[in-house]
């Protein structure tokens, strides 16, 4: 997470709260050292933001501190919540909570709408406690422009391993699929992340190149069409 939305995060996260809340519960709930919470706190008493804070007792907000409200309609507002609902169904836990600290934020300042619902079908989460790839990993290496070394297993159950460069994510209703410039076929291929068994990071990148393949990826009409076959192509 960027180090102002982590400020921004630890605002709301103190706003909200009805007890004191400890450096150590912050760095819990924002994956981060308690020394960097430490450091965010400093740097936000710095900018006059009323944060005050006993030691062995946690830090709390000033009442009447307040953030300015988000500049949208009553309808772009309600177009947010039904997008970020939506993402539920595409697998990515990663997006998902990234999705609940926004709804958060919307909440905190226009209040909640639980009369806007979205069923949550769709791919299967991506939890790598049951084996499945993180996608956020994959996003990651997209944006980062980072081989991968991926063990696929198509729909006949043939596993493979391949050394990919990984272009985009598309999400579809029932899966996702990873788009790559597979090394080992010398060309464009497609991968459900629900049948990667295995993936790795390699210290190996094609920086500057991610563009141009992407400029060189096939009519996106075909692409889609091939999502809904039932194997990935060899």
């Amino acid at each position: 997470m960027h180090r102002s939305n982590r400020l921004f995060e630890i605002i709301q996260i103190l706003r909200s709260a009805t007890r004191p809340m400890t450096a150590e519960a912050l760095a819990q709930k924002l994956e981060v050292s308690v020394r960097t919470i430490y450091r965010d706190i400093s740097a936000l008493q710095m900018m006059s933001t009323p944060i005050e804070g006993e030691p062995g007792i946690g830090y709390v907000m000033r009442r009447g501190y307040d953030l300015p409200p988000l500049n949208f309609d009553l309808e772009e507002v309600e177009a947010l919540r039904v997008g970020l609902a939506l993402l539920s169904r595409t697998g990515d836990s990663a997006l998902l909570r990234a999705a609940g600290r926004i709804h958060e934020k919307i909440d905190a300042l226009h209040g909640p709408a639980d009369w806007l619902r979205v069923a949550p079908w769709g791919a299967p989460p991506d939890d790598p406690d049951k084996g499945c790839v993180s996608v956020s990993m994959l996003r990651d290496a997209i944006r980062n422009e980072r081989k991968l070394e991926l063990t696929y297993q198509d729909e006949q159950r043939c596993q493979t391993v391949r050394t990919v460069r990984p272009l985009a994510l598309v999400y579809h209703l029932e899966c996702v699929m990873l788009a790559c410039w597979c090394e080992l076929r010398a060309g464009f291929r497609h991968f459900r992340t629900d049948r990667i068994y295995g993936c790795e990071v390699l210290e190996d990148g094609f920086a500057g190149q991610g563009d141009v393949l992407r400029a060189m990826w096939p009519d996106l009409n075909r692409w889609e069409a091939a999502a809904a076959l039932p194997a990935n192509p060899v």
